[in-house]
């Protein structure tokens, strides 16, 4: 059986550092890949944006540097989500969702990993749901004009804890071939409920990639402390 590939999420090396030194350190250690961190912050979100040019110089310093950048973590859901209850939230998500995919297409990212949740600050309920599947399969069509997979991580959050949870979504309410499960191993065995063997191996077939980290479990008088360090993914 061929090895796993081994990368590291943008998040674990020095925010300060030049890409050109993010690159260089994460060959130093051994990587073969960096994951691309586009959050919440304002900071980050502007990468969607980035110019023609800029695109370019940043393919170029991955060629040179022999370090890819196949996937995106985008985490700015969390403050834009698909499911808000707010129209105008819901939109600016989906402005998200669009510009990430033609970023990726541009910089010939293959996989965006998307949070797992309806919405992260807002109060959950039937119509968060049913706003996040209706965005999720417009997302998806748009993602299939690009060829752009959408894996969607397993969260520290109730609405998908658990690999179970995605199959029984994918199967009933968004049949997309370009849909996929990215388990965060951390998240997956943080929730006690979980047999995380059986989980990574039903959903094997749907797996984009994995990411370790290290957690401590929830429980009924704790939330879990959740942090993400290393993304590995299979060749």
């Amino acid at each position: 059986m061929k090895q796993p590939i081994f990368g590291i999420y943008e998040k674990a090396l020095p925010k300060a550092f030049s890409w050109k030194e993010k690159f260089a350190l994460a060959k130093e250690l051994g990587f073969q890949f960096i994951e691309l961190s586009i959050d919440e912050s304002d900071e980050r979100l502007a990468r969607l944006d980035w110019t023609r040019k800029e695109r370019e110089e940043f393919w170029l310093m991955c060629a040179e540097s022999g370090i890819r950048v196949p996937s995106i973590c985008l985490s700015g859901h969390r403050r834009f989500p698909l499911g808000s209850s707010k129209q105008e939230t819901r939109e600016a998500g989906l402005v998200i969702m669009k510009k990430a995919i033609d970023l990726a297409a541009d910089l010939g990212v293959r996989v965006i990993q998307l949070a797992g949740y309806d919405v992260y600050y807002e109060e959950k309920s039937v119509l968060t749901r049913a706003c996040f599947i209706e965005n999720l399969r417009l997302a998806l069509d748009w993602a299939a004009e690009k060829q752009v997979v959408l894996a969607i991580e397993i969260m520290d959050d109730p609405f998908m804890s658990s690999i179970t949870k995605y199959l029984r979504i994918k199967a009933e309410l968004v049949t997309s071939p370009w849909l996929k499960v990215y388990p965060d191993i951390g998240n997956l065995s943080a929730w006690p409920e979980n047999d995380v063997g059986f989980e990574l191996a039903e959903g094997i077939a749907e797996t984009a990639a994995i990411h370790l980290k290290d957690t401590l479990q929830v429980d009924g008088l704790f939330p879990g402390n959740l942090k993400k360090f290393l993304s590995v993914r299979a060749a």
